[in-house]
């Protein structure tokens, strides 16, 4: 299994769209996907059609070692895709790991621990609170590489560079695999100059680690999640569903050969 962290320590740049979106698309392209839902909020399992009262194991019940990944993770309506989801109990984990030994590789550990008679999955995604803290911390432990969602603002561009000097530390101390598979631009807007400026200035500053497809703003991607269902399922044919579809594409030309030969 391919275990990529979906994360950006700034809020509101499209980290839990994203992170549904494209595990729809890899499901719907033959993968077997889990999504890992890491926040607190819970957004990405109500986006996927969880309610509360579905979630009878969830993250948190993972990292204390309460449930493995074969009981925690549940399916969703889309075929293919599972999701370990998440309640706000996750918030409590912040303080209760702190003085359990191995607090920053809980996740990993639970990830890669035998479970006989289940079959795993192809690929994972865990989509990250908008924070630097435990949490993060253990989806980065235990994350092949990174994708980051980037909001085309001003701010977000010292976000990135915030979350690269991050990236270094997990390194360094935690993770020293840990690569960043892309930067995908996301709330673009055609109509503001300042969109593609920010856009311009990512790509001239880290070339093609930057995805080509870019997300727009889509008043279909912000329905969605009020469904239950990603807008892919919503209304396929919408600018930001064909914009994931390409971004899907992409990352998977981007995995190694030997996990797409799998």
């Amino acid at each position: 299994m391919i275990t990529i962290a979906i994360a950006n320590q700034k809020g509101g740049v499209g980290k839990t769209t994203t992170a549904i979106n494209i595990a729809t698309a890899m499901a719907a392209s033959g993968w077997k996907t889990l999504l890992i839902d890491m926040d607190p909020q819970g957004n990405a399992s109500t986006g996927l059609g969880i309610g509360a009262a579905a979630r009878n194991y969830t993250t948190y019940d993972l990292l204390m070692g309460d449930a493995t990944l074969a009981q925690a993770a549940q399916p969703t309506e889309i075929p293919g895709l599972d999701i370990l989801p998440a309640t706000q109990d996750l918030s409590g984990a912040e303080v209760e790991l702190v003085s359990v030994e191995d607090r920053t590789h809980r996740l990993q550990k639970a990830l890669e621990a035998p479970q006989p008679g289940f079959a795993g999955y192809d690929i994972a995604f865990i989509d990250c609170p908008p924070s630097l803290g435990l949490l993060t911390l253990n989806a980065l432990g235990a994350a092949d590489t990174l994708m980051v969602p980037l909001q085309c603002e001003f701010f977000a561009l010292e976000g990135l560079s915030q979350l690269l000097q991050t990236v270094e530390r997990i390194q360094q101390r935690f993770n020293p695999d840990l690569g960043i598979i892309g930067i995908a631009l996301t709330m673009f807007d055609r109509r503001n100059r300042l969109t593609d400026q920010v856009a311009d200035d990512v790509r001239d500053c880290l070339g093609n680690l930057v995805f080509e497809n870019v997300i727009p703003r889509n008043v279909r991607l912000s329905e969605a999640p009020s469904h239950g269902m990603p807008a892919l399922i919503y209304d396929h044919n919408c600018p930001g569903s064909r914009a994931y579809i390409g971004l899907a594409r992409e990352l998977i030309g981007r995995l190694p050969e030997k996990r797409k030969a799998a």
